[in-house]
């Protein structure tokens, strides 16, 4: 199976030889770094020999068919797997970053229309100590709208959660992974239950969001007209890395061909 090579390229936003920091100051991991990569679940390899560079700045797109082991190499990076290899964090000149700050979106949850809790509730339970049924101060307010400007949904802040569409608790769910400001982004399949105008303003908020704060996004996803939109590259994957490249290269590839069609 073809693997990727060994050195990490010149990072192309922060370049050889000097770090990169966010404007609040954090340094950026430029390179997530895996190798070796196995899952094992009781008599089952779910992935093995994983090697795979995720640069700075740029969004990799996992595709590969259903069972492949996509969410179980997301889950890996976020430590909510065992598993063999290693994964280690690196600025471009070779620093090691010990513990970056990590966004995750997961698939979209389900919410009863009859849920209760408003999105800001939502923030609160998640993000503070705060008890949710006392009225948050205005500076938690004023926070939670700051962090829902960053994806466009601050006029929601008081709205039912149960009643969002896909869509808008997608964003919802990326405001959240955003707070703290992450290194590393990483989407589960993002389009789940997510109408096609929906999943659209999700794409196009995670590239503005990416190119504003220079993250390295991770994203599984099977939404091909959109991965050859907003990805830099793609990662096919079944049980184990099959092809690394351009959009425009994988989904040209036999390889792709034959797993997806």
């Amino acid at each position: 199976m073809p693997q990727e090579q060994n050195q990490c390229h010149v990072c192309t936003h922060c370049g050889a030889g000097h770090a990169h920091t966010h404007a609040d100051g954090c340094h950026h991991a430029c390179c997530t770094i895996i190798e070796n990569l196995s899952v094992q679940m009781g008599q089952d390899t779910i992935i093995h020999d994983i090697n795979l560079h995720v640069h700075c700045g740029e969004t990799t797109a996992i595709i590969g068919p259903n069972g492949a082991g996509k969410s179980t190499l997301i889950k890996a990076i976020i430590g909510e797997v065992k598993h063999e290899g290693t994964i280690r964090f690196v600025q471009a000149n070779g620093t090691k970053v010990l513990s970056p700050i990590i966004g995750y979106v997961p698939q979209t949850p389900r919410f009863d229309p009859q849920y209760p809790a408003s999105v800001l509730d939502l923030f609160v339970a998640c993000t503070t100590d705060h008890p949710v049924w006392l009225r948050p101060s205005k500076a938690v307010r004023n926070h939670v709208e700051l962090a829902l400007a960053r994806v466009g949904m601050e006029d929601q802040i008081d709205k039912k959660v149960g009643v969002l569409s896909g869509g808008q608790l997608q964003r919802v769910l990326l405001a959240l992974a955003l707070e703290p400001l992450p290194q590393i982004l990483l989407l589960d399949e993002p389009s789940t239950g997510v109408d096609a105008k929906g999943l659209k303003t999700f794409y196009s908020t995670v590239e503005e969001i990416k190119q504003k704060y220079d993250l390295t996004v991770l994203i599984i996803t099977h939404d091909r007209e959109l991965m050859e939109e907003y990805a830099d590259r793609l990662v096919l994957l079944n049980s184990t890395i099959v092809k690394v490249g351009t959009p425009q290269e994988v989904l040209a590839s036999e390889e792709y061909k034959k797993l997806l069609g």
